[in-house]
């Protein structure tokens, strides 16, 4: 009865299942180590932001440009504040607030966005205490320039002056008019009853959709292996059921009662 597998059509479905269900098992598995990949690295970008602030502030250009192993550090730099910006819609503990963030204008003549703390509720100018004057030296948590969408940032238009929704060089150097590092700071312990403002990982460490996006495939190319498994056996019972019917002259009584 089932001597059809021989056949050349049969020949070639069994050498496509063969071959599509370890190409999908394959796929799947590298999905899957993908998401695992990107789970152990958000925890380590965790593990590295906490571990940073223990460690000893180093001079900025030293940390320049920032990357994944930079990101986080501990930074100091000299200058004197100038402009003020607010960045509203921004979270902390779960509740809506905005950054505080004030240019420092270094030795160098650049800009360095100083993220100088957070308060809660809408932005408002007069809410933000004015930065120090004269020269400071401060002390923070590298970051790198914010794109919108990541990590909450908004891409939000049309804020009024004085309000930024990224803190990135690319938004900044539209409000000021001096040249803006590609990079900014929040500083370890915020000024005048601000909230300081935790440093982040860095991008594409973390859980984000792309990881989702992996653990997705993996479950899509299982399924793809599950269902070819499903179609052969489907295949092999409905041309088993022929071949018998075809044994016993069913098959043949059936195309007799049609000529009739």
């Amino acid at each position: 009865m089932y001597r059809f597998l021989l056949t050349p059509r049969w020949w070639g479905i069994n050498v496509f299942v063969l071959l599509a269900i370890p190409f999908c098992i394959f796929m799947g598995s590298w999905q899957l180590s993908r998401f695992e990949d990107r789970v152990q690295a958000h925890r380590d970008a965790t593990e590295q932001v906490t571990t940073d602030r223990h460690e000893a502030a180093r001079p900025l250009r030293e940390l320049l440009p920032v990357n994944k192993a930079t990101s986080g550090r501990q930074v100091t730099a000299t200058g004197r504040y100038g402009k003020q910006l607010l960045v509203p819609d921004r979270q902390l503990d779960g509740k809506r607030g905005f950054y505080v963030l004030t240019l420092l204008r270094t030795d160098g003549g650049k800009a360095l966005p100083v993220v100088r703390g957070w308060l809660p509720g809408a932005a408002d100018a007069a809410k933000a205490p004015a930065a120090p004057g004269g020269e400071v030296t401060v002390t923070g948590a590298l970051q790198a320039s914010e794109t919108p969408g990541d990590n909450g940032v908004s891409a939000q238009g049309g804020l009024p002056a004085g309000q930024t929704a990224a803190i990135s060089s690319a938004s900044l150097v539209n409000l000021v008019p001096y040249d803006v590092y590609d990079a900014w700071i929040t500083l370890d312990k915020a000024d005048a009853g601000m909230t300081a403002v935790p440093a982040t990982a860095p991008a594409d460490s973390g859980l984000d959709l792309k990881a989702f996006q992996n653990l997705g495939y993996t479950g899509e190319w299982f399924v793809f292996a599950g269902f070819v498994v499903f179609m052969w056996f489907r295949l092999l019972r409905r041309e088993a059921e022929f071949a018998r019917d075809a044994e016993m002259g069913l098959v043949a009584q059936e195309e007799e009662g049609v000529a009739v």
